[in-house]
């Protein structure tokens, strides 16, 4: 058999000798080329030019097909056929919707007057040499029909026992000046333990309305069976849970709460006071976690007074989760599933700074949560079955943080 192939040592060593080559790009075009040749030779049945009884197809020549990366367009040869077709679905999959949306918010950039060096440099962080506008409206259309369908889906998978609910400021052009619109997102733990992310919307400012707005239409929707609430302090979102979830306990995000309190508290402590709080949580049942709160008041109260007073003010809403499952008391308030959710959001729309329009910060951030939304759909299980009917029989008694308090001067240790 005759080997078309060049060796990959001497390959390099020309490559590196031609100065006007991009290695990288060229590198990336050989490797892409050799997988698709060995998918190819086993499909046929025989490698390239081999004789073989075995042989059910042959090749047919190559077509061009231009693959956009991160390190910009190549011109990639797809092995043809004679009989049938291939197509290297690993490899030249659709374009992930959060591209896409990223893909739209560039051209949307473009047409609303944003300079020339910032689109500029989306446009080299995608890897893409340019994009037509009769490519761009189909994109766009085709990409707000499916974020629009996200927002709009019922939400039938309930009861959603765990809710987090969180907002992120995004920079946007309207009137001739930049204002800054908050982001509001929702993601719960539905009936088969799957995270699910329930909707996404804009809003001109974080009120009291707002939130109202956003949760009674996530009930419109169907959210229902919501037991326990986890988001931050902030007056109107505190009010909205209690007026549109009724029955639904609220727990103040440890996240959130530990940055209010360590600014109370002098930054050579901060580390100190960090770690006495981190030990209320790592409790092992409810009774210890109430003692360890208290006895964490009790040794900040002599050197940081106001941190001591809000964590003594907080106990009833940094403590809620105490009275759920111990096996859910890490995704509640140690892994978060929202905050994570949060950085990648903002990872991909930190990239644009300022978005055209409200419409470019709907497309961008819904695609991206619909991304995610399906990856979770398919992933593992974030909580178990029998944990999760555990939570939504347990009753919460309203002297269970009675009963404890009256235990905890006997739980209480010496020191943290």
């Amino acid at each position: 058999m005759v080997n078309p192939t060049m060796d990959l040592m001497e390959w390099l060593r020309k490559q590196l000798e031609e100065a006007d080559t991009d290695l990288l790009r060229e590198m990336m075009r050989l490797m892409a080329g050799m997988l698709m040749d060995a998918e190819v030779a086993a499909i046929c049945g025989a490698e390239y030019r081999e004789r073989s009884e075995e042989r059910v197809n042959s090749r047919n020549g190559h077509r061009m097909r231009p693959w956009d990366t991160r390190v910009g367009s190549i011109d990639l040869p797809i092995p043809k056929l004679r009989e049938g077709s291939y197509f290297p679905a690993w490899l030249l999959e659709p374009r992930r919707r959060a591209e896409q949306a990223l893909m739209n918010v560039v051209a949307d950039s473009w047409l609303a007057g944003v300079s020339t060096r910032r689109v500029d440099k989306l446009i080299k962080t995608l890897g893409i040499e340019g994009i037509s506008k009769s490519q761009v409206s189909r994109m766009a259309k085709a990409l707000d029909e499916m974020v629009a369908s996200f927002r709009s889906r019922p939400l039938d998978a309930g009861p959603y026992t765990y809710l987090w609910l969180d907002a992120l400021t995004q920079k946007v052009r309207e009137g001739g000046r930049v204002m800054n619109v908050s982001c509001v997102i929702a993601i719960a733990v539905n009936a088969d333990g799957h995270r699910e992310v329930c909707g996404v919307d804009l809003i001109t400012t974080e009120d009291g309305a707002g939130w109202t707005a956003f949760l009674r239409g996530l009930v419109a929707r169907g959210l229902s069976g919501v037991s326990l609430v986890i988001s931050d302090a902030h007056s109107g979102l505190v009010d909205a849970i209690a007026a549109c979830l009724p029955g639904a306990v609220w727990q103040r995000c440890r996240t959130h709460f530990a940055r209010n309190l360590l600014c109370k508290v002098p930054k050579a402590s901060q580390d100190l006071v960090a770690t006495c709080v981190r030990t209320i949580f790592a409790q092992p049942d409810d009774k210890s976690v109430y003692a360890q709160h208290q006895a964490v008041v009790e040794q900040l109260e002599a050197r940081f007074p106001e941190a001591a007073e809000m964590l003594a003010e907080a106990r009833d809403d940094i403590l809620a989760f105490a009275s759920y499952p111990k096996a859910h008391w890490r995704q509640i308030w140690s892994n978060n599933p929202l905050e994570r959710l949060n950085r990648e959001v903002r990872r991909r729309t930190d990239v644009v700074g300022i978005f055209p329009n409200r419409a470019s910060v709907m497309r961008l951030v819904g695609a991206v949560l619909a991304e995610q939304h399906d990856e979770w759909m398919v992933c593992r299980r974030y909580m178990s079955l029998e944990s999760l009917a555990k939570a939504r029989m347990k009753k919460l008694d309203g002297n269970a943080i009675e009963t404890a308090e009256k235990e905890v001067k006997e739980l209480v240790p010496a020191a943290v």
